[in-house]
């Protein structure tokens, strides 16, 4: 059974999984009532950064425009741009082993597209979730529902993988941004 987290908590995932080397990131979103015009395309990334909290270099940021990082360990499934359907809206595999060692996190996050043109923001995105699959036997290990707590913010950084010495932990962060993708890239070191 899944361990299920709320905001700021923290849980190991490698100690109390030994063995684990592949994981599957799934990320989902429900879509509130909403009479704009447009569909709402929510896109998930993988931040893969050093000690500093910041990226090596621009490839470290693994989107739907970059699908796989150098070292083969983080790989995005591609763009969905509706969400609609039930389960994971998007995955990022990450192989574990693969991780280049000079990166001390991978932050996921989720952001809406075109947010400003469209006038769309979280408060208008409902069932948001971030959970982590073994990928080898489709068990699902942790899971962190985002809730209902966003207004004006269009981007978010839903949990983070870090490292614990040999070992992968988990962080569920649930931190709103406004300033969408742009924000983010800046927050982290990505040059846009």
């Amino acid at each position: 059974m899944a361990v299920s987290l709320t905001k700021g908590q923290k849980v190991d995932l490698t100690k109390t999984n030994p063995g684990l080397t592949k994981i599957l990131v799934g990320l989902g979103w429900d879509t509130n009532k909403y009479d704009g015009g447009s569909d709402f395309d929510l896109d998930a990334a993988a931040f893969l950064l050093g000690e500093s909290g910041k990226v090596a270099a621009d490839g470290d940021f693994v989107f739907y425009g970059n699908v796989k990082h150098s070292s083969g360990g983080v790989e995005h499934s591609g763009d969905n741009l509706t969400g609609a359907g039930d389960g994971d809206d998007e995955v990022i595999k990450i192989e574990l082993s693969k991780v280049p060692a000079s990166v001390a996190k991978i932050d996921f996050t989720v952001t809406i597209h075109d947010a400003e043109e469209r006038r769309q923001n979280f408060g208008q995105v409902s069932n948001a979730y971030i959970r982590i699959v073994n990928e080898g036997n489709g068990t699902e290990l942790i899971r962190y529902d985002l809730g209902e707590d966003y207004s004006i913010e269009t981007a978010v950084i839903t949990a983070e993988l870090y490292r614990n010495g040999a070992e992968w932990k988990f962080n569920a962060i649930g931190s709103g941004f406004s300033g969408g993708l742009k924000s983010l890239c800046q927050n982290f070191g990505v040059n846009i």
